[in-house]
């Protein structure tokens, strides 16, 4: 795969240049060995008989690359307990795919909603002193085309991004497109 556009979100990009070389250039490493293929064939109405490329495939490969990089998943479980209330609620999580060295990345070629909620896993994390920066990896507006329908993309993102401005996330990010060779 190739990175086709790179947003950085309160200085994400250059935290990750500045501080972190190694694992910036390990990102790029990894979205590179990632060959996507075209394996699924579509079942939907509109698509139908289709060859598509296939998410599952893709994370699975992205999933080897990042651990072969000793990457490993961060997980923070709690019990959850609201207010004024005698509900509680044990073996409740927070979870990204992979991080290193106070580096979050999370791999995302599901519906805009995950894209999104990675933002507040991200949030979540840098607030709890587990994390520095983020990044996202998201598939562009043409590769999201040649997916299943329901997958996103990056420039959604960055769009609600730019226009809640500074106030969230208000962790650094940096958002990465990306595309097939």
């Amino acid at each position: 795969m190739k990175v086709v556009y790179e947003y950085s979100h309160l200085g994400g990009s250059e935290i990750l240049a500045m501080r972190f070389p190694e694992i910036n250039q390990e990102i790029y490493n990894v979205i590179a060995s990632v060959s996507a293929q075209r394996t699924k064939v579509s079942k939907e109405k509109t698509k139908l008989g289709q060859r598509l490329f296939d998410p599952r495939d893709m994370n699975a490969q992205f999933r080897r690359a990042f651990r072969n990089y000793n990457y490993r998943e961060l997980r923070d479980t709690y019990t959850i307990k609201l207010p004024n209330s005698d509900v509680s609620i044990a073996g409740a999580y927070k979870q990204v795919d992979f991080v290193k060295n106070r580096v979050l990345v999370e791999v995302q070629f599901g519906k805009y909603a995950f894209m999104f909620y990675d933002m507040a896993k991200f949030q979540y994390f840098f607030n709890e002193s587990k994390a520095d920066v983020g990044v996202e990896i998201v598939p562009c507006h043409s590769l999201h085309r040649e997916m299943s329908s329901g997958v996103s993309y990056g420039e959604q993102l960055i769009y609600d991004i730019e226009r809640l401005r500074r106030h969230f996330p208000a962790v650094s990010v940096k958002v990465i497109l990306v595309d097939v060779d």
